[in-house]
């Protein structure tokens, strides 16, 4: 099957990205100066991701928020607009479809961001949930830029001054030379930053602008995976998924007061039961961060052993974290085995690899609140 391009094509090329296949596109998992050079600038300035390749919604019509309410633990009549949410698509089993973004733009009108590996599917799970006036517009070869890093407000700032005081979860219409642009400030590495998206034809425009300015630097998939990480981000596919419940992934806030057991709207969403049992006698597994002795890297799917070398757990996401110089990773394992400083060891080629359980995230989240 051939891989779909993202509007920025070109000019990861132009930059001299090394690309490869993800989610069914052809994205840049690096550019020349490499992932950990990326990873760093991130840290320190400002780091621009081209994720064009996420899904993008539109889910508009009355009692469109019952709806969306019905299909994900939030409290969505609380959410003012122009304000996001980060949200869950659970399945009947208590499970995870997808993890997602939700802003409202109007009372009857929401904007959604999901995983380019989950759109088709949720747009379809979605749509079977609709009722009669409401619908679900997909904005297809709409482009999606990731502005981060604590340099990221004085770059889009100096373009589009608006988005100075915009705070964590807050959202804008704003315009740039004509060009129609929703900005959020929001993001997937733990930094102050942005998410911003316009029409395809206007994106590489967009990214110019922004790369124009000295504090920004392309970065690609490979750094994006090991900030997460250090920032303790879930990923789908890795510490979520249709088995992973969102209280083993340690994700209890996701889940708003009015709809746990005891709140004013209950349940009544795919998977309640499970979740609210859970939330009252916990899990029998738990995710932790993993923190390697050593310079050898653990991978996915690696198991986690105990003391006696017996299997405890499974590793679901491992990276050199350039900002702690160190390997470090992501497990499911016994909650018995889950307290801070509990020392385990990891399976690599047959050989018990030592590891601790560490606190994340690792580096701390500076998200800005005002």
């Amino acid at each position: 099957m051939s891989l779909k391009h993202t509007p920025l094509d070109a000019l990861h090329r132009e930059l001299g990205a090394r690309m490869v296949p993800f989610a069914g596109y052809d994205m840049p998992v690096q550019y020349s100066n490499g992932i950990i050079a990326e990873h760093r600038h991130t840290r320190e300035q400002a780091g621009l991701f081209d994720v064009s390749h996420m899904g993008q919604f539109v889910l508009e019509g009355p009692g469109i928020t019952e709806t969306l309410e019905s299909l994900v633990p939030v409290d969505l009549q609380a959410l003012g607009e122009h304000r996001q949410s980060y949200a869950l698509l659970t399945n009947d089993e208590g499970g995870v479809r997808d993890d997602l973004i939700i802003t409202r733009w109007s009372a009857d009108t929401f904007f959604l961001v999901v995983n380019a590996s989950c759109k088709v599917d949720d747009r379809a799970w979605i749509e079977s949930k609709l009722s009669a006036g409401q619908s679900l517009r997909e904005l297809d070869g709409q482009g999606l830029l990731a502005l981060q890093g604590p340099r990221a407000r004085e770059v889009l700032s100096s373009l589009v001054p608006e988005t100075a005081e915009l705070r964590f979860l807050q959202g804008a219409h704003c315009e740039l030379d004509g060009m129609p642009i929703y900005v959020t400030c929001s993001g997937y590495t733990g930094e102050d930053g942005y998410e911003l998206s316009t029409a395809g034809e206007h994106t590489e425009a967009l990214a110019r602008k922004l790369l124009s300015h000295e504090a920004t630097a392309p970065v690609g998939l490979g750094a994006r995976d090991s900030l997460r990480l250090e920032s303790g981000l879930c990923l789908y596919g890795h510490e979520l998924s249709p088995t992973i419940s969102p209280i083993e992934a340690k994700l209890n806030w996701s889940i708003s007061k009015p709809r746990r057991p005891g709140g004013e709207r209950a349940g009544g969403y795919p998977g309640a039961e499970r979740v609210a049992r859970e939330l009252s006698e916990g899990t029998a597994r738990t995710r932790v961060g993993i923190r390697v002795l050593g310079k050898r890297p653990v991978r996915e799917g690696q198991s986690v052993l105990n003391g006696d070398g017996d299997v405890v757990g499974v590793i679901t996401s491992g990276a050199y974290a350039a900002t702690v110089d160190a390997p470090i990773a992501m497990a499911f394992v016994e909650s018995s085995y889950a307290a801070l400083d509990t020392e385990l060891g990891v399976d690599v080629r047959g050989k018990a690899l030592p590891v601790v359980v560490c606190k994340m995230p690792l580096v701390p989240q500076r998200y800005y609140r005002g």
